[in-house]
């Protein structure tokens, strides 16, 4: 029995010990599954994620066998949650790929996506995390600097992106513009190199490679394990993205499965050229590049069209022209880059930039027509001296103008308009490759962001929130002076009694910006003042007053603007008409008359002007849409004009010399305008060729007409003779005897003749100026005495030879005081006295033939000598009805 017991307990034992034995290798799988779990957390820890998907089938396979067991359930259930924080970090991964392009990081990406077998979803997830990232990114630096000063409120949290570019203070518009700018184009570069990655053979890492074949090989052997990955699901970058980018393109992802790769396949030599997994690597990357290829449109349309709501902030159209430009060039560098990142020309975008820029000039014309407005109304019409004048250019105008901005030397990224045009044509030569060249020269925002400081240090006087302090050369200050008025701001009065030339802020007038110092520069002061007046000759500079240097400075500055806005030179130009047409007006309303003596011409010229500023207008505080206006529809007449001063008749405000001065000076305006006239054809394109000869046939070659109206005027006001019509008619022609003694009235006309010449003689005048005002005193003694003849009611043949004989005692008595030819000049006067003695069938071609006489006169005539002659009623009447019919 003890025997037994024995025997029955080393059985015990046996069955005990050989039970353990049967445990031990479930044990050793256990402690396998557990190392292998271990090496899959260390591997996604180190960032090797190709090697842990790669483990990871072995890793399912294994728990698999053993599922009845709790700690293996425990351990397969944890796999959903590893494979959930895996996903995350590949995805912060690849979402810094997307942010900033590093090879290594790509592949890493690709060489794991490509072993789960999800290229597909993996291309999709790409394309999502760009477009996110366009949205978030210029929404977030947006929200930073607008709001750094405010603080972090929690309504400022929910302000959108179109709330935030409302809210962006002028000062602070061009940094924001510049940050977006560059974390596009940096989101395009990662996107084309994404897109252009091709796998490079020797970087391939065969052994990694080798190991994870074998793991996947060995365990799809036994059961093949599929793992489904969500593209999107697992991200927390998930959100709101436009359906296109999930639309399916009919693409076709490269086979991932590895399942048939058999270990046979490895090449034993040291090369990789062979290796499945580098042509999984080559096939997964080209399917990537092919999908990213078909939606880069979609990518640079968000990109413009966050830019474009960025453009619609209020502060683009009341900054500094300075700045203006600057963001104007920044801008066509993006675009050109797009059009090269994209394939194509991006006409929407471009479309939108000249509206920003037809409604920036418009409110920048607006400004500068109110400023020549304010220089008018206060213009004391004094010539200025010839040593300001050497101070002014006006190469602009004229030509060889220097433009507003340009780049040093040293800077790589060439975009003036030249070179912008070769960045075009190599944007169509180059469709697709035309990027690469944007990616080696680099970022071109980054270098003006690191700047910003200095940038910023440099131009805050340029940038103070007024587009008017911004046109130094338009912002005028008057002051009141016991000698007379000053204008600050273009002039200065010195105590030598001159006036020079004082920019406020130079910067403004500079004739660059270096790139390097962001520092506002000049042409080199060495150069002989006199050369920079070049564009002057000694009359033109002799001639000028304040409000015509206002008025060539503004047009000078127009036409450079045209040079480096080519976008609108159009607009430019209708602003030069504008600006002229201004002076033009005003000119005529202080120192002509309305009704009396105007040619055709010049009341067409008249007409034209007024009409283009009556078209529309919109009060000056209001905001400027999106939409275009043209500089026409932002003006009217009664806005723009200069008012006369109240209780001054036109015409009588200022005299004889003054009113000398502004015809000689509109004349010269008109001169220099007439040398632009090529240079300014030359800066717009061949369609627009019409508008600069309706531009000179229409209103400055109507510039003799208006200085001939001003001098008959000036003539008419100084040579007080209006009275004398009602004298002379009224006069005694009904005579039975002819005596020796002419009129009274003659020697008065003497008389006032003698006191006009005078007046002209000691009024400061030029020689030549003085005979034309003669001139014009002689056509006005003709007129009074032409219709005063005209409205005598009763008449003899004896009064008609009176009159003969006063008009010859005028004539000799008027050749003392003129050199030129009296009986010429009041041949008119002649002429209608010698028609007293037509016959009656003659009067109506006599009427016809003589245009220089009014309907009032010939009818005067007519009813005179039919009264003395005794025609019958109806003889009168058919006379009159002939000669109206003719006229």
């Amino acid at each position: 029995m003890h025997e037994f017991s024995r025997e029955l307990v080393v059985h015990s034992h046996s069955k005990k010990k050989q039970a353990l034995l049967d445990m031990l290798p479930l044990l050793a799988e256990l402690r396998r599954a557990l190392d292998m779990q271990q090496e899959l957390e260390a591997l996604v820890e180190s960032g090797n994620y190709f090697r842990a998907f790669a483990l990871l089938p072995e890793y399912l396979q294994l728990l698999d066998g053993y599922l009845e067991l709790s700690a293996v359930k425990e351990m397969s259930s944890g796999i959903e949650a590893w494979l959930e924080r895996t996903l995350q970090k590949l995805d912060a991964l690849l979402l810094g790929v997307c942010r900033t392009f590093r090879e290594d990081s790509y592949v890493t990406a690709v060489d794991a996506y490509a072993l789960v077998g999800d290229v597909a979803g993996f291309a999709e997830k790409i394309q999502s995390f760009f477009m996110q990232e366009v949205l978030s990114e210029t929404h977030s630096l947006l929200k930073d600097i607008v709001l750094e000063d405010v603080g972090n409120e929690p309504k400022n949290n929910r302000l959108t992106y179109s709330d935030l570019c409302e809210q962006i203070p002028e000062s602070k518009f061009r940094h924001c513009l510049l940050k977006t700018l560059d974390s596009l184009f940096s989101l395009m570069s990662s996107y084309y190199a994404i897109m252009s990655f091709k796998p490079k053979r020797q970087d391939f890492d065969y052994e990694s490679s080798n190991t994870a074949l074998k793991n996947v090989d060995t365990s799809q052997s036994t059961n093949d394990v599929q793992i489904n990955v969500d593209p999107g699901g697992s991200s927390d970058f998930s959100g709101s993205v436009p359906s296109d980018i999930t639309e399916n393109h009919g693409s076709t992802a490269p086979n991932s499965s590895v399942s048939s790769i058999d270990a046979s396949d490895i090449s034993t030599s040291s090369s990789s050229f062979n290796s499945p997994f580098y042509h999984l690597r080559k096939e997964a990357a080209s399917f990537v590049s092919q999908t990213l290829d078909r939606r880069r449109d979609s990518l640079w349309q968000l990109a413009t069209s966050r830019t474009s709501v960025l453009l619609s902030s209020p502060a683009v159209c009341s900054t500094s022209t300075f700045q203006f430009l600057r963001n104007y060039e920044d801008l066509n560098v993006f675009i050109l880059a797009g059009e090269a990142f994209c394939g194509s020309r991006a006409t929407e975008f471009r479309n939108r930039l000249k509206s920003i820029s037809e409604n920036y000039v418009a409110a920048f014309h607006r400004q500068n027509i109110y400023a020549l407005k304010m220089v008018l109304e206060r213009e004391n019409w004094m010539k200025l001296s010839a040593e300001t004048m050497q101070l002014v250019s006006l190469a602009g105008l004229i030509g060889d103008g220097a433009p507003l901005i340009v780049l040093s030397s040293s800077n790589t990224l060439a975009v003036s308009a030249n070179q912008s045009k070769k960045n075009s044509e190599f944007v169509d030569n180059e469709k697709k490759d035309g990027f690469s060249y944007w990616l080696r020269i680099g970022n071109p925002f980054s270098s003006k962001l690191s700047n910003g400081s200095k940038e910023l240090s440099n131009t805050q006087s340029l940038v103070n929130g007024s587009l008017v302090s911004s046109l130094a050369d338009t912002k005028i200050i008057f002051a009141s002076h016991s000698d007379g008025l000053q204008v600050k701001g273009h002039y200065e009065n010195h105590t030598n009694g001159g006036l020079i030339l004082e920019d406020e802020n130079e910067d403004l007038l500079a004739d660059f910006i270096d790139e390097d110092s962001q520092l506002p520069s000049r042409i080199s002061k060495s150069v002989n003042p006199k050369n920079k007046s070049a564009c002057w000759n000694d009359d033109e500079a002799s001639a000028q007053t304040g409000s015509s240097i206002c008025l060539l400075r503004l047009m000078d500055k127009y036409a450079r603007l045209m040079q480096k806005l080519e976008i609108v030179n159009v607009d430019f130009f209708k602003g030069i008409s504008q600006l002229f047409g201004v002076f033009y007006h005003f000119i005529f309303e202080v120192f002509g008359q309305r009704d009396a003596n105007q040619s055709a011409r010049l009341k067409s010229s008249l007409s034209k002007i007024v009409q283009e500023c009556d078209q529309g207008i919109r009060p000056q505080n209001q905001q400027f849409s999106s939409s275009p206006k043209s500089i026409s529809t932002l003006l009217a007449h009664s806005d723009v004009m200069p008012t006369i001063p109240s209780g001054t008749v036109p015409g009588t405000a200022f005299g004889l010399k003054e009113r000398c001065v502004a015809a000689e000076t509109l004349s010269y305006v008109a001169q220099i305008l007439h040398r632009s006239k090529a240079h300014l054809q030359s800066r717009l394109f061949q369609q627009n060729g019409a508008l600069v000869e309706d531009f000179f046939g229409n209103l400055v070659d109507s510039v003799p007409d208006l200085i001939e109206h001003i001098h008959k005027t000036t003539a008419r006001m100084l040579l007080h003779i209006n009275g004398y019509t009602d004298r002379i008619a009224n006069a005694k022609w009904e005579v039975k005897e002819l005596g020796l003694e002419h009129n009274g009235y003659v020697d008065l006309l003497l008389g006032e003749f003698k006191h006009y010449k005078t007046r002209l003689v000691n009024g400061g005048i030029a020689k030549e100026v003085q005979d034309l005002l003669l001139e014009y005193g002689l056509e006005n003694v003709a007129e009074v005495l032409t219709e005063g003849l005209s409205r005598v009611r009763r008449c003899s043949d004896e009064g008609r030879v009176l009159m003969s004989l006063d008009l010859q005692v005028l004539i000799n008595g008027l050749q003392h005081f003129v050199s030129m030819n009296v009986k010429q000049k009041l041949q008119v006067v002649e002429t209608f006295i010698k028609a007293f003695y037509l016959p009656e069938t003659e009067y109506v071609h006599w009427a016809r033939s003589h245009p220089e006489y009014s309907r009032s006169q010939i009818v005067g005539l007519v009813n005179l000598v039919a009264a003395m002659k005794g025609w019958k009623r109806r003889t009168r009447l058919e006379v009159l009805d002939r000669i109206e019919s003719g006229m």
